[in-house]
């Protein structure tokens, strides 16, 4: 693969502040950061994997990396470049709350078919379980994946048909910020 270029090129540089939220010495330092990371200018699963790692030392963050890998890898191609990263940062940290459940309903939606099932939500809330380990304290009607997810369809699944469609799954989100809230975890990142 070898290295990539050194910095964004003028065009990259404008096509990035057309498509994020970012200005341009923000963008060339989280270029130059990225490649310090990444010096092929590619992230893989394995790597993202590793950074997670990082920010959830006491928990097990591989499931859910790879769910959030999979959003961040918009051509799905096995790995996230600086365009795909750059963006998601963009959308995930500073992006209107429309995007932001955009970008989470992407993520629940493992089978990308426009509907959350249960079972696709139960594995998301697992992955992110598993992530924060004991170190969260957790109410009893939500000390169990399942408990989570019964409370968020009886919340969001209007016709009770076990799929949230995008316009339930907005509905719902105002009625349960934490939805969003987990989101805001690149909020000190940025």
């Amino acid at each position: 693969m070898g290295k990539a270029q050194s910095k964004l090129t003028t065009e990259q540089l404008v096509d990035l502040q057309k498509h994020t939220y970012f200005d341009k010495k923000e963008l060339q330092q989280w270029y130059k950061g990225f490649l310090k990371d990444c010096p092929s200018g590619q992230l893989d699963k394995t790597e993202f994997q590793k950074i997670y790692k990082q920010f959830f030392p006491f928990g097990d963050p591989s499931g859910f990396a790879n769910y959030v890998f999979d959003v961040f890898d918009e051509n799905k191609n096995g790995v996230i470049d600086f365009r795909e990263f750059i963006c998601a940062l963009s959308v995930t940290s500073r992006g209107r709350i429309d995007e932001k459940l955009l970008w989470a309903f992407q993520l629940y939606d493992i089978d990308n078919d426009g509907r959350i099932a249960r079972d696709e939500m139960l594995r998301i809330v697992e992955a992110i379980y598993k992530m924060v380990g004991s170190m969260v304290k957790l109410p009893e009607d939500e000390d169990t994946p399942e408990k989570r997810v019964k409370k968020i369809f009886d919340l969001m699944d209007l016709d009770k048909d076990d799929c949230l469609t995008m316009a339930e799954f907005k509905e719902g989100s105002k009625k349960d910020p934490t939805i969003v809230q987990a989101l805001s975890l690149y909020d000190g990142l940025v």
